[in-house]
């Protein structure tokens, strides 16, 4: 399948590609571990940014309670290391079941794209633990990349400006994350580049979402706003990096 014209506005809209650099040391099968562990956390993550923007923003104290609930399994599991994996199949039963609090006229919108986002993440989650399981890899904690907290330091700490300012930031991470699928799949073994292709229609979904729902709670023009996030975005990219994960910079090490 031809997926150039999915990947092309992904192009347009970041600031640089992948360094080959870093495909040639992601690609090492001594890193894979490492790698598949980054990506396990970085799809909990996206799952709970999601969350946070519904019930900062839009849900009754209920249901962002019920929704924040969703996520306990996944944390448990990732953050407290409680071994039982029966949160596998978590993500088939949540159910969109949310009370907006307010007359907002982005409320509905933001609450689908979100609640979809949220329920897609969590079964790339189950996924990439399948695919972990299956080859003997075991999960164990790794600190963070410096790229979504250097990200979220360009948001502006006023609103409505700091929604729209996390919501252009989560589109450029959705927006490297397909990127980086798509730059690294033809070197895996066929199962891994098989399963990150199968990621790129949800990611490059996931960025256009989250610009749509910027451009429409904003008063004014995001478009120099998209133009600053992304100048920080490519330098994390293509400045050195000391550690290697899933959205890391140059090899430093």
């Amino acid at each position: 399948m031809n997926y150039a014209p999915l990947l092309e506005p992904i192009y347009q809209f970041l600031h640089c590609r992948t360094p080959q650099a870093w495909i040639d040391e992601a690609r090492k099968p001594e890193n894979l571990t490492l790698l598949l562990t980054d990506h396990l956390v970085c799809e909990l993550k996206a799952a709970q940014t999601a969350v946070w923007l519904i019930r900062k923003y839009v849900a009754d104290k209920p249901s962002g309670e019920a929704i924040r609930a969703w996520l306990k399994p996944y944390e448990d599991f990732i953050f407290r290391e409680d071994g039982d994996s029966d949160f596998i199949n978590a993500h088939k039963n949540l159910t969109k079941s949310i009370i907006v609090r307010n007359e907002l006229p982005w409320a509905d919108d933001l609450v689908e794209k979100m609640v979809l986002l949220i329920k897609e993440e969590l079964h790339h989650f189950y996924q990439v633990w399948e695919i972990m399981q299956s080859r003997g890899l075991v999960y164990q904690k790794i600190t963070s990349s410096r790229y979504a907290k250097s990200l979220l330091r360009e948001v502006t700490t006023h609103e409505p400006d700091t929604l729209i300012d996390k919501l252009i930031c989560g589109a450029y991470i959705e927006a490297r994350s397909c990127e980086r699928f798509a730059s690294l799949a033809p070197y895996l073994d066929s199962e891994l580049e098989t399963f990150y292709i199968s990621l790129l229609r949800s990611e490059a979904r996931h960025y256009q979402d989250y610009l749509t729902l910027a451009a429409q709670i904003s008063p004014k023009d995001i478009a120099p706003r998209v133009q600053m996030i992304g100048e920080t975005e490519g330098r994390l990219i293509s400045e050195p990096d000391n550690e290697l994960r899933f959205h890391s910079g140059l090899p430093a090490f």
